[in-house]
C-alpha cells in the first residue's frame, strides 16, 4: 500500500481524525542511514508524528520540526516533516540495539530515555515559527507527542504510532490521530467511549498486517459517531532538498583559506547530509572556481 494521509472529522466537527501509511518512507530512512531495528521504530515513529502534526497546518510551504532529546543511548532524533507530505530526518546513534522491553516489543522508551525533552517547531509558512518544549513522559514517541499536544496546545489527544521492522526491512509503519476539539470536550460520555477504543487498539502495525485500510482503521474508532472521511488522499514521501548548490554555497562560507588548505590536503572536500545521509564531494576544481568567485566578489 502506498504511503499516504488521509483525515476524518466526526461528532459534527467536534472529533479530528488523520492517519498516515508511512510504510515505505521509513524504509527509506532505515536504509539510507542504515539504521538498527530500535533505531527504525524511533526515527518511523517520530517522521509518522511530524506528518500527522503537519496535517492541520493551511499552507503548502508549513512544516513542522520535532527534536527529541532523552538520556538514553541513542541520543537525539530530528525530524522535519511539512504539510505537502514530504519528511526527512535522523537519530543520533544509528547503530544502537537493545533487548526486547517486557511486552516483548522494540524497546524504544529504553534506547531513547525517559527522562528528557521533546521539542516541537510549527513554521506556518509566514512569521516567526511557534515552539514549545515538554518534558518526555515515556520516550515511546506517541505517548511524548499526545502529552505535547495536551499540554502546549490544550487539545485532548490519542496518538497510536508504530513501526514493524525486521531482517528483510520494514512491513508496516504509521500512525493515526485523534483530537477532540472544543466543542465536543464538554461531552465526557463521547470523550470516556473514544479513550477506550483507542485503549482497546492492539496498535497500528497489527491492523495494518491484517489487511485494514485507513477508512476501515476510522471505522473502527468512529464508525457510530457520525463519521465524516474527506476525499482527498495525500501522497507520502521522505525528501530532503540538500543538492550539490547548497554544499557548494556552504563551502564558499569558509573563506578562501579554508579552501586552499582543503585542495592542498585532501585534493577536494566531502560533506555528508545528517537528514538523508546523502554523500557530496567536491572535486578540486570545483573548489578553485569557489576560490575565483570569492576573489571577484572582493
Amino acid at each position: 500500500m502506498a504511503d499516504q494521509l488521509i483525515r476524518a472529522t466526526a461528532a459534527d466537527g467536534g472529533i479530528r481524525a488523520v492517519g498516515a501509511i508511512a510504510t515505505r518512507l521509513t524504509d527509506e530512512a532505515r536504509r539510507r542511514h542504515e539504521l538498527s531495528y530500535v533505531a527504525t521504530a524511533a526515527l518511523g515513529r517520530t517522521m509518522t508524528s511530524g506528518l500527522l502534526l503537519a496535517s492541520s497546518m493551511k499552507r503548502t510551504e508549513a512544516r513542522v520540526n520535532i527534536r527529541v532529546k532523552g538520556n538514553g543511548p541513542m541520543g537525539g532524533i530530528l525530524v522535519d516533516a511539512g504539510y505537502d507530505g514530504t519528511v526527512r530526518g535522523y537519530v543520533d546513534n544509528p547503530k544502537v540495539e537493545l533487548p526486547p522491553n517486557r511486552k516483548g516489543k522494540l524497546d524504544v522508551g529504553g534506547a531513547v530515555g525517559a527522562d528528557g525533552y521533546l521539542y516541537v517547531v510549527r513554521d506556518v509558512g509566514y512569521g516567526y515559527p511557534y515552539s514549545s518544549t515538554v518534558e518526555l513522559v515515556s520516550g515511546e514517541i506517541g505517548d511524548d507527542v499526545a502529552h505535547y499536544l495536551a499540554t502546549s496546545e490544550q487539545t485532548p489527544s490519542a496518538l497510536v504510532v508504530g513501526v514493524f521492522v525486521d531482517a528483510s526491512g520494514v512491513s508496516a509503519a504509521g500512525g493515526i490521530l485523534i483530537q477532540v476539539l472544543p466543542k465536543a470536550a464538554r461531552d465526557e460520555a463521547l470523550v470516556e467511549k473514544l479513550e477506550s477504543r483507542v485503549a482497546a487498539l492492539r496498535g497500528f502495525t497489527p491492523l495494518l498486517h491484517a489487511g485494514k485500510t485507513l477508512p476501515e482503521m476510522f471505522e473502527l474508532l468512529l464508525g457510530d459517531m457520525g463519521l465524516a472521511i474527506l476525499p482527498e488522499t495525500q501522497m507520502l514521501r521522505f525528501h530532503c532538498g540538500c543538492s550539490m548548490d547548497r554544499v557548494l554555497g556552504a563551502l564558499t562560507m569558509l573563506g578562501e583559506a579554508e579552501l586552499e588548505d582543503m585542495i592542498a590536503k585532501d585534493n577536494g572536500a566531502e560533506a555528508t547530509c545528517h537528514f538523508c545521509g546523502e554523500v557530496y564531494r567536491a572535486s578540486s576544481d570545483q573548489l578553485r572556481d569557489l576560490i575565483l568567485d570569492l576573489r571577484a566578489e572582493s
